[in-house]
Parts: C-alpha cells; sequence; structure tokens
C-alpha cells in the first residue's frame, strides 16, 4: 500500500469510530486520532484481570509506517550493521520486533499502557472504557472493562505478534525468516511462526477516546 493509501486509510479509521463515540463523551474523556493497544488476556472471559504492564500502545498507526518481511528479503543487510533505522525514522530491533497482517515490520508499541481510562472498541458491537490501575507493589497493573469482554473489544482484522529469536539465535534471525505467502492474516486467525523465533500474539484495541 502507497503513502497516499494509508493516510487515506488512517483517516477512514478515524471517521468510522468517531462515528461510534456515545454523545456526550463520559466526564473528563476527550476523543483522540485513533490510537493502538497491544493487548494481552483471555480474549473470550476476560473482561478484568492483572497483566497490563505487559500492554503496549501505539499513539500513532504503526502500519504505514512499517516495512514489508519482503524488503528484508531483498536487502539483507536491512536491520544490521547500523542500518536499523527505518525510513519512518523508527529503530529495528532484530532481537525484539514486530510484524502485522499485511506483513509489515512495524515499530515497537511504548510500555506500559499509561494508568487511566481509555475509550476503546473493535468496531463491531462494544465501545466502552477501559481502566488501567496504577502499579502495585509488585508491579503489576491491573485494568477493567465496563461492558463486555477483551474479545469484544478487539479489532478482528487487526493482527500483531511480537517475536523473539530462540536461544542461540539471537542477532541470526529477521523477519526475512518469514513466509511471504502465509500474508495476509485471517480475521481473528493467530500470526505466522518465523523460522528460529518465538512469537507472543495480542490482540489490538482501538482507542478513540482518553482522559483530559
Amino acid at each position: 500500500m502507497n503513502n497516499a493509501l494509508d493516510t487515506t486509510y488512517a483517516t477512514l479509521i478515524d471517521l468510522l469510530f468517531y462515528g461510534k463515540l456515545p454523545s456526550p463523551l463520559p466526564s473528563g474523556m476527550r476523543r483522540v486520532p485513533t490510537q493502538f493497544i497491544a493487548a494481552l488476556g483471555n480474549p473470550t472471559s476476560s473482561s478484568s484481570d492483572a497483566g497490563a504492564e505487559q500492554w503496549g500502545i501505539w499513539r500513532v498507526d504503526p502500519g504505514p509506517r512499517g516495512v514489508y518481511v519482503q524488503d528484508f528479503r531483498r536487502n539483507p543487510s536491512l536491520g544490521k550493521n547500523g542500518n536499523s533505522k527505518m525510513k519512518a525514522g523508527w529503530e529495528f530491533d532484530p532481537n525484539d520486533f514486530w510484524i502485522e497482517e499485511f506483513g509489515r515490520v512495524m515499530e515497537k508499541p511504548d510500555f506500559p499502557v499509561s494508568p487511566g481510562r481509555y475509550m476503546v472498541t473493535g468496531g463491531r458491537k462494544v465501545t466502552t472504557l477501559l481502566t488501567v490501575d496504577p502499579p502495585d507493589g509488585r508491579g503489576r497493573q491491573a485494568w477493567r472493562l465496563e461492558e463486555g469482554t477483551l474479545y469484544d473489544v478487539t479489532h478482528l482484522p487487526c493482527r500483531s505478534a511480537r517475536y523473539f529469536p530462540k536461544p542461540g539465535q539471537e542477532g541470526k534471525r529477521s523477519p526475512a525468516d518469514s513466509n511471504w505467502n502465509d500474508f495476509p492474516v485471517r480475521p481473528g486467525a493467530d500470526m505466522p511462526s518465523v523460522k528460529g523465533c518465538d512469537k507472543q500474539d495480542y490482540a489490538v484495541l482501538f482507542v478513540v477516546a482518553v482522559e483530559k
């Protein structure tokens, strides 16, 4: 997808999900251009849990800023030997990288999600408040949804996973070790494996409003 189409797509996301916001917004909330939470948890049964300290957030859409896995295959030096800065300005880490459903390698989200309230949606039936608590004495952050489960606020077409080279493979693996034929990933499916890497799938929640 070219930059113009990516920009148009991001604009359409904002228009689509602004239409799902309650009016007026809950007290103390403000609209924001769509942000994206990478969340872990039991998708079908969890409406509250601990573990939000393991969640990340992209405050801009990382997809259009990404680099296709095919580009790593075409250019073996990409991401190596001082060539780790991508065109959009973010740094690629060969020992901790992210891939999305179209086969684009993304910048890392910011960790952890800051404590506060977020209005989240999966673009289906549920738009609700997510509350993330401050860390407790062990550094764990609780979270809870006002309505629905984690699955209900997951945007199923958006797939993302984090990849770590297996022990002994550090610095030897890259997105070039993925199979281009595995992309695009169908909505709701697990992300494909990358040779020599462990993988952690994340749910993607769209954030359409935050606390003032």
